[in-house]
């Protein structure tokens, strides 16, 4: 089977180990971010085939309410919750369901590091570098929906992967399409990568009414339900730069053999140029229970739950280049990742608290950019934005890109 091992497609056979056809274990799953868009999308499709899985535990950030109910509805064996002041309201909501429970950073870990087959890591930011990192440490089998782990930490955590030998499967939407449409073929024979995106609610709008943006107009994502950091990054296309220096170290994929295309209609979400002429697609219609359940099940294929795809109904299918004046957020990461250094760690640091700010009110949508843009020239300037040596030392220059985004910010 294809496995991605230090960014490079493998053929693997493991059809013996990871049958599942009838009568077979079933395979023990670990969700972190159990309560976000991914979390609950995961909780669907695991619901449909109870015969195929097991959750042996479930984490999320500081919803007490809705992981409890998530733990007893897929009988999770242990549950974490990241906010240690929520473990009172955890344990009262599991009630006498006989769940083990804890909270605190550390027990997301301990979830991340529950025996299992396949760890879902789906924690929104920075915050899922460390459980993340400490499955692919233990050799675990990852899929990967958290991408500012390879944002931040991209080379270290690929070494992780091969010294490890853990199995690292991407799980967005667009990594998962490409990952599909590479076929098991080795990186040197890839002419080029792209990726898509809608162009967000955004997409026909000029740049002065962009930049005045208020936070609804920003949440109201066309094709895609997201948690409001993704939403707000797909609103910019920040989202998609990062989704860019993802495929950078998860294909290894250099930065002048990957592109960006704006298609409205989200159906084609990642396509794949060979050195022959041949270009192979990823399509389906917007649902992340695709590549969820390709992910849960691969190499074996089964029910996800999303609608098919039927492309006369849809008619056509459009295309456009990227505009990088109005969307100047695309631009600056595309220009971190080809400028490298610690850039890209950099830049995702400064984004996430751009975008906390900018749903606080406290700084406009245009201003965003302007923020992430002047930190990673004061990490150039006082030259803090270093190649990363290990993944603490890219959440040591994470901290510093936040301290002087929030100094900017006061």
């Amino acid at each position: 089977m294809t496995v991605i091992r230090h960014g490079v497609s493998e053929m693997t056979d493991l059809h013996a180990q990871r049958s599942m056809s009838k009568g077979s274990r079933p395979r023990s799953i670990v969700v972190l971010g159990a309560t976000g868009s991914i979390g609950r999308s995961t909780a669907q499709v695991l619901a449909m085939h109870p015969e195929h899985f097991t959750v042996a535990a479930l984490a999320g950030g500081r919803d007490a309410q809705a992981l409890a109910k998530a733990a007893i509805e897929l009988r999770a064996g242990f549950v974490a919750i990241a906010d240690p002041t929520a473990y009172r309201a955890l344990k009262d909501a599991l009630g006498a369901s006989g769940i083990e429970a804890a909270a605190g950073p550390e027990a997301v870990i301990e979830a991340a590091l529950r025996p299992s087959d396949i760890v879902i890591a789906a924690i929104a930011g920075t915050v899922g570098v460390m459980p993340t990192h400490a499955a692919l440490a233990a050799g675990r089998t990852v899929a990967l929906a958290n991408k500012e782990t390879m944002v931040c930490a991209g080379a270290p955590v690929m070494r992780t992967v091969a010294e490890s030998g853990a199995t690292l499967l991407p799980l967005d939407s667009e990594h998962n399409a490409i990952f599909q449409a590479m076929g098991g073929a080795p990186s040197s024979t890839i002419e080029r990568m792209t990726l898509t995106a809608s162009g967000g609610p955004f997409r026909t709008w000029d740049a002065e009414r962009i930049a005045a943006a208020t936070v609804t107009e920003a949440l109201a994502y066309p094709n895609w339900a997201m948690g409001p950091k993704v939403t707000i990054d797909s609103a910019s296309l920040m989202n998609k730069g990062l989704e860019v220096i993802e495929a950078h170290h998860l294909f290894g994929i250099e930065a002048d053999r990957l592109d960006v295309v704006v298609h409205p209609q989200s159906v084609v979400h990642g396509l794949v140029a060979f050195a022959d002429g041949s270009v192979t697609a990823g399509m389906a219609l917007p649902d992340m229970r695709v590549p969820i359940a390709h992910c849960l099940g691969f190499p074996f294929r089964f029910e996800s739950g999303a609608r098919k795809l039927d492309l006369a109904a849809i008619g056509s299918l459009t295309f456009e280049k990227p505009d990088l004046r109005r969307f100047p957020a695309l631009r600056l990461a595309l220009e971190s990742l080809k400028a490298g250094q610690g850039l890209p760690t950099v830049l995702n640091a400064a984004n996430e608290v751009a975008v906390e700010a900018f749903l606080a009110g406290r700084m406009a949508f245009g201003a965003m950019i302007q923020l992430v843009e002047r930190v990673c020239d004061l990490s150039l300037a006082e030259g803090w934005a270093h190649v990363p040596s290990s993944v603490a030392d890219a959440l040591s220059v994470d901290h510093v890109a936040r301290e002087r985004a929030a100094s900017l910010l006061d």
